[in-house]
This record gives C-alpha cells, structure tokens and sequence, in this order.
C-alpha cells in the first residue's frame, strides 16, 4: 500500500507556525515511506476564506521547501461531490431528514443543560414520520449514529482513545441550503484523495471520532490517524494561527533559513536519540511516528535563534548573499552591483560567524556598502576620543606607505604603530575598527581593511582623523 498523507489548512488566516510543523510531519512521514504528499485547501467558510491567504499559504509552504505532489485539492469545488455522499446515506437508511428549528435545537440543549446531560441533539426526527414535517421548511441530512457501544480510535500518537457512542449525537451532513458540513467534506475528500494517514494536531481529536462514524457508514475503513500535541509560545499559552506575529512569513522576515526551521520544527515534539542538528535528508530517513511525544511543546526563540546561527555558518556565501540581498537594498535605497557583490562575497564567511538571523547578517554587512562618512554608532563614538582620532592620523600614514595590502601585511604594520606608540594591539585596532565600519563589533579588523582595500580604507580613516 502506497502511503498518501495530506496538509488542509483553512484559508481562513496565516499558515501559523504549528500548521508548518503539521504540514512538515505529514511531508517527512510520506517521504520518508517513499509515498505522497497532497495538499488541500479546506476553503468551504467562503465568507472567511480569502484569494490572498491561498496564495500566502502556497508561498509559504514554498519558502519553507515543502513540495507537495499531484494537484491542489480546492474543497469548496468538490461541494457537489460531498452533497452526493449525504444523498446516499439518506437513501441508504443510514442517515435522515431533520426539520427541527433553531429554537427547538436551542430548547432541547437547554433541557439537556438542566438535567447535567450533554448538549447535543436529541434524535427528535431520527425515527419519525416524514409525514409529520412542517410544512415549507427545508430539512436538514442527519448521520444515523451508532447509540449504543464504543467507538475506538487506535492513534499513533495518543494510543487507543475510546468514547461511548452515546456521548455524540446524530451530526448534521448537509445544512437546510444544501450545502455540505465541513466533518462531511473532510471524510469524503480524504476517502477520494486515498489518503492513509492523517497526521494532525490533537485540537482535532475530538472530531475524529464522528468521522470514523462516517466512514463507518460510508463502507470505506478509516485511514491511521496520529494526533500531535500543539505547540505553546514561550508563555505557555496556546499559539493562535490567527496571530499574526507568529505567521510562517514572520519567522521568514526575522530572517530565519527555512532549513534551520525544518529542523527546529522537527525536534519541537519529535526526538531521534540526542541528535539536534539534523538536515532534511537525515530528517526523512529517520521520521517515523514513535518519535513523536505526548506532552505540548514550548517555542523557545534562543534555541531556534541558535540553530539558525548553524545552519547560516553551513550555507554557501553566494546562497546567503541573495538571501540578504532585499534587506540591503531596502537599507541602502538602491540596487547592488557587481562591485558591491564581489566585496559580499569576500566578506560573508567573516560575517556570519557572529550573526544569528539574516537580519543581522544583512545589518552587520551594511559598513561595507555604505558611501561615506559613515554613520557611528554610540559605543564606537565614545571609542572615537580625541586623542584615538589623532591616533588615527599617525595610523594614516604609516598605512599609506604598506605596499603588501593584505591581512598579514596589515596586522604587522598596525602591530608596529602600537609598538612605537607604546601601546597595545586592542588600543589601535578599537579605534581602527570603529573608524572603518562604525561599529564597536565586526569581523577581524584587519580582514575588513584588506576587503575593503587600500583607497577604501584610507578614505574612512581619514574622514575619522580629520575630524576634531
């Protein structure tokens, strides 16, 4: 049997981060088993569903490298399809007509609330005559549910869970209007798409045990099911897909590699031994479901900021280039050209030792772009002391005449201006470093110089000294 899995996000808001970790799973577990991923768009709630968070669920699924195979499935087109099971069903005896009003449903959960019973529907119509209906209301398709007995769910993750069948009423399949019910599309998509597992949150496992009821009704066995505990914020709290700020495109725009967010994702909730850095291929041979815990996992952004600081340190310099590309051009309010590039280029391997974001990456190699004088920021400005400008001005001089305008050769004559100036190494190059990129902080000084290059250098070094 061929594994198919599935991800159906509601385009109802953003792809929130714990529906990433799903869609991740779903795609590692058929991965992982040589099957398919499909992907569906459960966009039945047209007055909330939107054209746009289609599209940002796509480009999101996109950025995060999750390929999904055949077509995208649209729920909303196949209404027909699921309004022609319920038909079924009633023709089989297996579900009915209901006529009962909203204040009759209103009034029997009132009932049910002042006996301490469950509020749910009541079976009023379950055994009636048709006969009996009122006349001009449009009935609603009920599935005869099984009243006696248990109904058992074997989950992968949680193990059997089991509820008394009288605990779940006669759920309604197709609304007054004709339209399908979501638990309705839900089972009968899955059944047409031959999905086998369903991986998802444990939010839905409530749901699930009236939809195995329907598949049951239906004549199809129900596919495996593996519900996975939520992710919590570092508060503790319960994440919202409709939070904004914790939006797939949010983590993109902090500046975060999908690929350290793959893997951050997978050890949120999964574990392979004490492994931590695991790249996507070692991902997909390992995943299976009993690596997957029972307890709620917590966000915790140093960990992820830490990890992302790996993965960037592992990516070639030219993939981290285009990556920052847009944040520097944004910043410095025109396009990179080839010098600029071929300076990136040069630099990136000393830049992103130190940075843990694209972010930062793209803000730390500013100082090499920028026209002068360039700005300074405060702990660089207070380095900048008068007697570390006229420091510089000696420093300036001697450095016109170095001829070997590499590392070794600058690091040797800026250790002999110290010598002669009776001073240590750190008390030259604090003010070297800050005169050269505005910052307290960078890569090794002398690796700046020789890639910025000789008139680059003398340039900020004497827009610094010449200042009094």
């Amino acid at each position: 049997m061929t594994v198919v899995t599935r991800f159906a996000p509601s385009p109802t808001g953003y792809l929130h981060i714990g529906g990433a970790r799903t869609a991740l799973y779903n795609w590692l577990y058929a991965r992982h088993h040589g099957g398919v991923f499909r992907l569906r768009i459960e966009d039945t709630d047209r007055a909330r569903s939107s054209e746009d968070a289609v599209r940002k669920i796509i480009d999101g699924l996109a950025w995060f490298g999750l390929d999904w195979d055949e077509e995208i499935v649209s729920q909303f087109e196949r209404r027909e399809r699921h309004a022609e099971v319920a038909r079924k069903l009633l023709a089989e005896g297996k579900a009915y007509h209901c006529w009962c009003s909203p204040a009759e449903l209103e009034a029997m959960r009132e009932q049910a609330k002042a006996e301490g019973k469950p509020m749910r529907y009541n079976g009023y119509w379950r055994d009636r005559d048709p006969a009996e209906a009122p006349k001009g209301v449009d009935p609603v398709i009920r599935l005869k549910a099984p009243q006696a007995g248990e109904t058992t769910v074997e989950d992968k993750v949680q193990g059997p869970v089991t509820v008394r069948n009288d605990q779940l009423d006669d759920m309604v399949l197709l609304r007054a209007d004709g339209t399908p019910v979501y638990m309705l599309s839900v089972v009968v998509d899955d059944i047409d798409m031959g999905i086998t597992q369903i991986i998802r949150g444990d939010d839905h496992l409530t749901n699930t045990f009236r939809q195995v009821q329907l598949y049951n009704a239906i004549g199809t066995a129900p596919p495996d099911f593996a519900h996975i505990p939520l992710i919590h914020g570092p508060d503790g709290a319960k994440l919202s897909k409709r939070h904004g700020a914790l939006g797939i495109e949010a983590y993109r725009d902090m500046g975060y590699l999908p690929a350290a967010l793959r893997n951050y994702l997978l050890r949120l909730g999964w574990g392979h031994g004490d492994e931590e850095v695991i790249p996507t291929e070692k991902a997909i041979e390992w995943f299976d479901l009993d690596g997957v815990g029972r307890s709620p996992s917590r966000l915790d952004f140093v960990k992820l900021e830490n990890l992302n600081g790996i993965y960037m340190r592992e990516t070639p310099d030219a993939e981290l280039l285009e990556r920052i590309t847009p944040n520097l051009e944004a910043a410095l309010g025109r396009s990179l050209d080839d010098a600029d590039r071929a300076i990136l280029l040069l630099a990136m391997n000393g830049l992103k030792q130190r940075a843990k974001t694209l972010v930062e990456l793209a803000d730390s190699a500013l100082f090499y772009l920028r026209a002068g004088p360039l700005p300074i920021n405060e702990a660089a400005q207070k380095i900048l002391t008068d007697d570390a400008r006229a420091l510089l001005g000696r420093l300036l001089v001697a450095l016109s005449g170095l001829n070997d305008w590499t590392e070794a050769a600058l690091e040797a004559e800026v250790n002999r201006v110290a010598e002669a100036e009776g001073l240590k190494l750190g008390k030259v190059a604090q003010p070297l470093r800050a005169a050269l990129t505005g910052s307290n902080v960078s890569p090794g000084i002398f690796e700046v110089a020789a890639i910025l290059g000789r008139d680059e250098t003398l340039r900020r070094i004497r827009d610094v000294a010449g200042a009094s």
